[in-house]
């Protein structure tokens, strides 16, 4: 294989993270010059002027050096202030404790969020870099040659901002990122669902150390589609720790203290390393138990936890895992039953409670033949080898997580790419000037599934200029475009000069909490009645004002022409119009809507009539 040919695997994790390549026809992940093929996602910045260190040296350093060292940092990627709760203290210039360790999050350039290292604010980006040069490093190592392509993977649910984060790190690691694959459907490459036979559908649950996401997908000779995504940004194996290691550091004080919010950082790192163990030993064990000697100075602290209290501690974080699964399946139009099969993924499906909540759900006994640390990176590599051309293709075809559009007169959202639409993708429409002499069209991008605009989110927007003229006389083209790696790009066209621009949606500063994303799919649904409700009034509204600024303009044309009973009744018919739309009641405003259009007819046709005359009169005179 040449150096040219080489695309490497990588699977950036919120807690580990993995690469490899395709050998010789054969996936494999490459271990390190400590022989593992897990690298830990953290990194230790040391005195000015010295390298960071990345890996398990840098993990242990978290505890005796909390304030020098990053993890999770994955879940600020592409993040702002304000959309994450932890962050909600960074609002201002305030400091957050929003990741595990002593780094404080804090705002930087532009709302973006940061990790401050000894007074040094750094980006999510510039950290996640380091995790990647070192992978990459750990790859040229194992094939003795130089790399510079890869497949990295991200959560399913990860916005256009995040994707685009992750893309500039590899740049910044030197790496060209010839594709950003959804990390669901790596797995379900690495389970080899390919190999199934005739049409399947299956569902891939990944919970792994910082989010959670579930996609239902359907496999049909060979070709992957993904009907339904579902995720959690902030539901992992690291929420898990916190939630036992908030419980042991109660233990510990015996409520002589705050617990957790008494403890320094660095006892809150040991303590948080203990959790962390302990998850990892309840996996196969009914109890065990946790240590901590002179934790603080002659103090020491052991206790038997057993496996029930750890179920009972994290069994609401896993139920919710369950309702984001039922939602996708009744997104992709699927039950359990129709199911060829339900494959576990990422560390934390290790989890006794985590395995039986999952056969619950999808009513059979999940599939964890593969590594459940190593099923993302695998399928990263199948997918490099695929582009590369040392594997044979297999085609992925994703999808739009939340519907896409803008936002139309009234107040509406205008649905360009709905939810769930197979990417990449194209699509558009055609606008036009709602009002006389109107000079420009301001495009509102938005996300999500409600009727109205203003209840989902603006992803961006951008001024189209126009020459003025009459009501209708303008035409802007819109089209909404989506690249396989599940980037946006909105283009605006005015087709009487022809002139384009584009709006790409790079840093999509959504400025709601993470509880909106999560629950937008569930909102849509409790508010389905109302919000289609709402929208039926605003497009009556709409109707109306047009029927009124019409019949306005034609009734002084009519002149003598229209008897003063066709003229009683059309203002009879104007007036009821205008009580209906000061009312807001959509049965009314339907039927003053129809009653004025028929009241109309006659001034109609007279217009129509006077038109022809006026017409054939011109050519009869030419």
């Amino acid at each position: 294989m040449s150096a040219e040919s080489d695309i490497i695997g990588i699977d950036l994790g919120t807690t580990q993270s993995l690469v490899g390549v395709v050998d010789s026809g054969f996936p494999i992940l490459l271990a390190d010059s400590r022989g593992s093929r897990m690298t830990r996602s953290a990194v230790y910045y040391g005195k000015e002027g010295a390298a960071p260190v990345v890996g398990e040296e840098a993990w242990r350093r978290r505890v005796t050096e909390g304030g020098r060292t990053v993890v999770s940092v994955k879940r600020l990627m592409g993040r702002r202030v304000g959309e994450t709760v932890a962050a909600e203290a960074a609002r201002g210039g305030g400091a957050a404790q929003a990741l595990p360790g002593g780094v404080r999050v804090m705002e930087g350039v532009g709302g973006s969020l940061g990790v401050v290292v000894e007074g040094q604010w750094r980006s999510p980006v510039e950290v996640s870099a380091e995790i990647l040069r070192h992978l990459k490093g750990v790859a040229e190592a194992a094939l003795e040659r130089p790399v510079d392509r890869a497949v990295i993977t991200v959560p399913a649910y990860f916005n256009d901002a995040q994707r685009q984060a992750t893309r500039e790190a590899g740049r910044l690691a030197g790496l060209k990122v010839e594709r950003i694959l959804n990390e669901p459907t790596a797995a379900a490459l690495a389970f080899g669902l390919d190999k199934l036979q005739g049409r399947s559908k299956v569902a891939v649950y990944d919970l792994g150390g910082g989010t959670f996401d579930v996609s239902v997908l359907e496999l049909n000779d060979g070709l992957f589609q993904v009907l339904a995504t579902h995720g959690d940004t902030r539901l992992g194996g690291d929420d898990l720790d916190d939630l036992l290691a908030r419980w042991l550091a109660e233990q510990m004080t015996g409520g002589e203290e705050r617990g957790w919010e008494g403890m320094s950082e660095a006892e809150r790192a040991r303590v948080l390393e203990a959790a962390g163990e302990a998850k990892l030993a309840l996996s196969y064990a009914e109890a065990v138990e946790v240590q901590l000697p002179f934790w603080r100075g002659v103090h020491s602290f052991a206790r038997l936890v057993h496996r029930a209290e750890f179920e009972a501690l994290i069994r609401p974080l896993v139920e919710r895992t369950g309702g984001l699964c039922r939602r996708a399946m009744v997104d992709a139009g699927v039950k359990p039953e129709d199911l060829s099969a339900a494959v576990l993924v990422g560390g934390s499906t290790r989890i006794p409670l985590v395995r039986q909540m999952a056969g619950d759900i999808f009513g059979r006994a999940p599939d964890t033949s593969q590594h459940p640390d190593e099923t993302v990176a695998l399928g990263a590599v199948i997918q490099a080898g695929i582009l590369s051309g040392s594997l044979r293709q297999v085609t992925l075809l994703d999808v739009t997580p939340l519907s896409l559009g803008i936002e139309t007169f009234g107040g509406l959202m205008n649905v360009i790419l709905p939810r769930n639409t197979t990417i990449p993708a194209r699509a558009g429409e055609m606008f036009t000037n709602a009002v006389a002499e109107q000079a420009s069209m301001r495009l509102r991008v938005l996300q999500g599934e409600r009727e109205m605009a203003r209840d989902n989110w603006m992803l961006g927007e951008f001024e189209v200029p126009f020459a003025k003229g009459p009501k209708g006389s303008a035409r802007v083209g819109v089209q909404f475009e989506i690249d396989a790696d599940g980037i946006l790009a909105v283009l605006a066209r005015d087709t009487h000069t022809g002139r384009d621009q584009v709006l790409e949606i790079r840093h999509a500063a959504v400025d709601v909490s993470e509880a909106r994303v999560e629950t937008m799919i569930a909102q849509s649904v409790d508010h389905a009645l109302a919000d289609m409700a709402e929208r039926q009034v605003a497009e009556a509204a709409l109707t109306s004002r047009e029927l009124l600024e019409a019949v306005a303009g034609a009734l002084p044309q009519a002149g003598e022409a229209l008897s003063a009973e066709g003229r009683a009744s059309i203002a009879a018919a104007v007036e009821e119009v205008e009580a209906a739309l000061a009312a807001g009641e959509f049965r009314r405003l339907k039927a003053a809507n129809a009653a004025l259009d028929a009241a109309t007819e006659t001034l109609a046709a007279l217009l129509v009539e006077r038109a022809m005359d006026e017409a054939l009169a011109r050519r009869m005179g030419g």
